[in-house]
């Protein structure tokens, strides 16, 4: 470790091996456990969250509280190196190899840039996987320097915000733990390689669109054989190019709105690139897009031992050299919670949750709504069947305009109706019964907790 390379790390922020803390304190047990349990990692003391330099003195007494730290941990860590550089204390841990390890508050874990206290499934599959060497860790023997490519370098930084003058792709990806002395890992081969492809034939991403429910007729297709960031940007430009999309004026603002949460397809993707298993020659990551449904394939299922429903509760990465990178760019939730936000933004519009499936690949599928938007001549919205059956011809613009609204949040309130189409509550109520006795929308539920439902015919 010298300054130079310190200063990188500043640059570019917390990660799944650095951890900032703007003063030494004895809970620092907790990080030194979650290197040692994880890939190893630098403390930088002296630092704030934000990056800012506070400065930490080094101190005799500080150093031997360090060391007695880990060697009080179960079973006992060295620690690698304790030096200070400039102002900053850089506190050196290196992986152990006699995982699981704990402090005093517990066993802990790295979870991209956060330290997190794993629950007792997450301590069993940690035992059970830690002498493993993954396959993203693996050092790729074709890849040379002159494979990689600066210019998505600069494309992940500007993606999350990092800004460092010139680019050395050695010190990046060495910051960044996509390499060694001895080469490139298959993480930073994935991440900045020219051509992923040439040295990886399943390093692809399949985005296809079929006419029906039926994956036989194929109206659209795009096969991505490029890096991983391209691979996630192009999928979401696939989803948004196929799924249905109204727009809302709230104030003096127009506001685009996908039929179902892009946060969750956002999420649901990221996640399937995460937690792939690159290993399986012969495979694709798909993204698909049915008229009654959206699937995420990745090949590589579930840990053994997990099933679908405790994702909910466990936090597993197959891949956390890519998870980490993911989470510098922002593209999804530190704290691995991805199946449950996903949920929650399928609940949040009165849609039914996620499927999960996981054998040799993990599937989640989106229900799409039974309805969508088309929009006319005059710029005029109709509410009508997917497929391009009946519209619902036998209701009034107001009513059209009613069951538009309702689509778009089904546990939308009379008095937010009221307010979005400028009358008063009793006339809301009226149209409200005339939808219901043209059996165009139905209530689920109370009046408070409930929702709206429209009616397929």
């Amino acid at each position: 470790m010298n300054l130079e390379r310190v200063k990188l790390l500043v640059k570019e922020g917390e990660g799944l091996s650095v951890e900032f803390k703007e003063k030494y304190t004895s809970k620092i047990d907790r990080d030194i456990v979650a290197f040692a349990n994880t890939r190893g990692g630098v403390i930088l003391l002296g630092v704030r969250d934000d990056g800012k330099i506070v400065g930490e003195a080094l101190t005799n007494k500080l150093k031997s509280e360090v060391n007695d730290l880990a060697r009080n941990c179960e079973p006992s860590i060295s620690v690698k190196k304790i030096s200070k550089l400039d102002k900053v204390v850089v506190v050196e841990i290196d992986e152990g190899d006699e995982k699981p390890y704990s402090c005093g508050s517990g066993y802990f874990r790295r979870l991209d840039a956060v330290t997190q206290k794993m629950n007792r499934k997450e301590i069993e599959l940690l035992f059970k996987h830690s002498f493993k060497l993954s396959f993203e860790e693996q050092i790729h023997p074709d890849v040379g320097w002159d494979d990689i490519d600066e210019g998505k370098i600069k494309a992940f930084f500007k993606e999350a915000d990092i800004h460092i003058g010139k680019i050395e792709p050695k010190k990046v990806l060495s910051s960044l733990n996509l390499s060694e002395k001895n080469g490139i890992k298959n993480a930073g081969m994935l991440f900045f390689s020219d051509d992923p492809r040439k040295f990886m034939l399943q390093s692809e991403m399949i985005l296809v669109a079929f006419k029906g429910t039926e994956r036989v007729n194929i109206y659209d297709r795009i096969d991505v054989r490029d890096d991983l960031l391209t691979q996630f940007n192009e999928a979401l430009i696939f989803l948004r190019k196929h799924l249905n999309v109204r727009s809302e004026i709230k104030g003096i603002n127009r506001q685009d709105i996908c039929e179902l949460p892009f946060e969750a397809l956002r999420e649901a993707v990221a996640n399937a690139i995460i937690h792939r298993d690159y290993s399986m020659r012969g495979t694709s990551l798909m993204v698909e897009v049915h008229e009654d449904r959206v699937v995420v394939k990745n090949p590589g299922g579930i840990p053994e031992g997990l099933s679908p429903s405790s994702l909910i509760n466990v936090s597993v990465r197959r891949n956390e050299l890519i998870a980490d990178m993911f989470a510098r760019m922002d593209k999804v939730e530190r704290m691995g919670t991805g199946i449950k936000r996903m949920r929650d933004a399928m609940k949040d519009i009165g849609l039914p949750y996620p499927q999960i499936e996981s054998e040799v690949f993990f599937t989640i599928t989106f229900e799409r709504p039974p309805y969508s938007l088309r929009e006319e001549k005059g710029g005029q919205k109709k509410v009508v069947r997917k497929g391009g059956q009946k519209r619902w011809s036998k209701l009034t613009k107001k009513q059209t305009k009613v069951v538009q609204i309702i689509e778009g949040n089904p546990r939308i309130s009379r008095k937010e109706l009221a307010l979005k189409l400028g009358i008063n509550e009793s006339a809301v109520q009226k149209h409200i019964e005339n939808l219901k006795k043209k059996e165009a929308i139905r209530r689920i539920g109370p009046a408070k907790g409930g929702h709206w439902e429209i009616i397929e015919r």
